[in-house]
């Protein structure tokens, strides 16, 4: 059983509204912004609706997951919502941040202890990360693209690092 069954996790369509914030979130100021907000709201709005909400799934129609990690330097707990992509029966995570200039501290996290836990909703799962392979690299960004076509853009504005993905499957 892989991670999307044992959450029960799906990944919809956005309607016509959230297909226009998204065009709106792609924006360079736009989405510096939303980087912050989007972090703030979502995670006390998660956890008020027992994993059922999310500001950017409300707004944008974007699936988000929490990942829960250990600090790299902290070895304290570190949770992030996160746009959580189907990849077979795993589940794929990009360290775009909205195109941004730095890597996010969940990657750096992740390379430093690959057990992490994911929820959706009332479920969680203990997976460990693992980086994508170049095939599986391209296919998260065309997903995610999908999804979200900011991804593309925001590819193009952090073109000077390499976006990690990495690959969430179950510990075992």
């Amino acid at each position: 059983m892989g991670v999307l069954d044992e959450l029960g996790y799906e990944v919809g369509q956005a309607n016509a509204v959230q297909r226009g914030v998204q065009r709106i979130v792609m924006m360079p100021s736009v989405s510096r912004l939303s980087q912050k907000v989007v972090y703030a709201v979502d995670r006390p709005l998660y956890r008020w609706s027992n994993g059922r909400l999310s500001a950017t799934q409300l707004v944008a129609g974007m699936p988000v997951l929490m990942l829960t990690t250990t600090g790299a330097k902290s070895g304290e707990p570190r949770t992030m919502p996160l746009v959580g992509l189907p990849l077979g029966d795993a589940v794929a995570v990009i360290g775009s941040n909205f195109g941004t200039e730095k890597t996010p501290g969940w990657v750096y996290n992740l390379e430093a202890e690959p057990r992490a836990t994911l929820g959706w909703r009332e479920r969680e799962v203990d997976v460990v990360a693992r980086p994508a392979t170049d095939e599986e690299y391209e296919e998260t960004f065309r997903v995610g693209s999908a999804c979200y076509p900011g991804y593309a853009e925001y590819r193009e504005r952090a073109a000077h690092r390499t976006i990690r993905v990495f690959v969430l499957e179950p510990a075992g």
